[in-house]
């Protein structure tokens, strides 16, 4: 018998013709619990769908690790290696993570102190706000209504392993609390009404699909070179307001103090990554740790007019790459794009990591406690990029 799949509940804002394909609740099946055949045809619909959901249902750190690895058997560390930031506190990542004792694969995130949970003691949870990380903030008086989308980004290492294929994020506890405003504060007066906490996800198809051609051209033809410890290196630059990116400051780390790094390690993935069943295009560029792009010219007899850099192209400028991934991105960061989930306790959603953006949104209260359990493997392979016939149609 197959899957029962019925479609997530958007909110008012997004428009339902942008999420006809995207998102789907599988009913009255266990995530920790599914037979062989069940397992196939929930893969099969996560890279269809892009994300699932699973609403209560009580899932053991065991089961989400053993979920999260069915769909790459052969990888076995947590995303960003299970030392996660490369032993030192410059990490942005440090004080967003505490791993589960008995599956280190499995992180418990989330906010308020958390007491003998999982083989933990005491776990200080604190949720990720842009007052830490943007150049600019909220006013102070306003952060417990309006809010921002604190860092769009895949779930990667970007540095020596390879992106996961899934990221599975369990809600254990979830405080409720009234809805936000998440405001872009770039000049566009676009808003966002949000639920409390929410996890916000955009489409990479969809990104890729938005755009005109002469940017169709340049997505097909491009290839990202992120830095060296992406996340020690941008952690004392401040991001964009939009949370896509990091501005063009010059304060990220020098290459000479970051920890030691090797050339071969360095990341240099296609713009577009297609998808394994449907053969898709999906726009997955992590904004805040690309470094350089690397642009191939046009194919031989390609038509020239209106193209950007037929000839190709090796762009370091920072500010430039942050340019032109930004006109790129942020138009499908569009309150209408974006799907905002409303978690409820024990919802299980697995999504796919490299078709999907995601961000942290929301600010809590000191004394809201918050708890998520978050597994993500560091895949055993790198994504595969446009083929020649994708390059010679959009190119």
């Amino acid at each position: 018998m197959a899957i029962e799949l019925t479609p997530l509940p958007l909110p008012a804002s997004a428009d339902p013709s942008k999420f006809a394909n995207f998102g789907r609740e599988v009913k009255d099946l266990h995530p920790g619990k599914l037979t062989p055949e069940q397992l196939k045809e929930v893969q099969e619909a996560l890279y269809k769908h892009d994300a699932l959901l699973f609403r209560n249902v009580v899932v053991t750190p065991e089961e989400q690790y053993a979920l999260t690895k069915s769909f790459d058997p052969q990888s076995e560390s947590y995303g960003h290696g299970n030392n996660k930031t490369e032993s030192t506190k410059k990490s942005i990542l440090h004080p967003d993570l505490k791993t589960i004792p008995r599956v280190p694969q499995v992180q418990l995130i989330g906010n308020g102190t958390v007491y003998n949970h999982e083989g933990l003691a005491e776990a200080k949870l604190k949720h990720p706000s842009h007052t830490t990380f943007h150049k600019t903030r909220i006013p102070v008086e306003d952060e417990l209504k309006a809010t921002r989308f604190y860092r769009w980004h895949i779930d990667a290492a970007l540095y020596d392993l390879n992106p996961p294929k899934v990221t599975t994020l369990y809600g254990l506890k979830v405080p409720k609390g009234d809805t936000q405003t998440c405001r872009y504060d770039d000049g566009t007066g676009d808003e966002l009404k949000v639920p409390l906490g929410t996890t916000a996800f955009v489409s990479g198809r969809t990104m890729f699909e938005l755009l005109p051609k002469m940017y169709k051209s340049l997505a097909v033809r491009t290839k990202v070179k992120y830095a060296p410890h992406p996340y020690v290196w941008m952690a004392p630059a401040r991001a964009m307001s939009t949370g896509l990116g990091i501005e063009s400051e010059g304060l990220e780390l020098p290459l000479e103090e970051l920890p030691h790094w090797e050339e071969n390690k360095i990341k240099l993935f296609p713009i577009l990554w297609k998808n394994a069943v449907t053969g898709n295009l999906h726009f997955q560029v992590h904004p805040c740790g690309a470094k350089e792009l690397v642009i191939d010219p046009l194919p031989e007899g390609a038509d020239r007019e209106g193209v950007l850099y037929p000839d190709g192209a090796h762009i370091t400028n920072l500010k430039e790459v942050r340019g032109i991934l930004y006109k790129m991105q942020r138009p499908a960061i569009a309150p209408q794009l974006v799907y905002p989930h409303d978690w409820q306790e024990n919802d299980f959603v697995l999504f796919h990591n490299r078709g999907v953006l995601h961000t942290v949104v929301g600010a809590f209260s000191p004394d809201q406690v918050r708890a998520f359990h978050q597994c993500n493997l560091a895949a055993s392979d790198e994504p595969t990029g446009p083929t020649a016939e994708d390059v010679k149609k959009y190119a």
